[in-house]
């Protein structure tokens, strides 16, 4: 008889931990192109497989939405707009600085 080891299976996230790891690509996405301004359709190509996958599509647009009210995010009704700019906050780019220089 073979020894049949079992692999541990790849431990699930819950939604809202995938959701707190989306918003957390897209402020450093952005964060990371400051000052150059990037649309939500851009920022969709940017950090999906396909642009065309309706689920990371709405994970991403959720995500500035979310950043938005947290003040983390300028953004114009992109829903409307598709081609309205994303940029950081003051807020944002400091507390990314002060971060930023815990880690050092």
């Amino acid at each position: 008889m073979r020894d049949q080891r079992s692999c541990p299976e790849p431990k699930r996230l819950t939604t809202a931990q995938e959701d707190r790891n989306t918003r957390h690509s897209v402020l450093i996405a952005v964060i990371d192109l400051h000052p150059a301004p990037i649309t939500v359709s851009e920022l969709i190509r940017q950090l999906t497989r396909t642009s065309e996958d309706f689920g990371e599509r709405d994970a991403i647009e959720q995500a500035v939405i979310d950043l938005a009210g947290f003040g983390l995010l300028h953004r114009p009704d992109f829903r409307r707009r598709p081609d309205a700019f994303v940029t950081p906050t003051q807020a944002a780019l400091c507390a990314y600085e002060l971060l930023s220089e815990e880690e050092d």
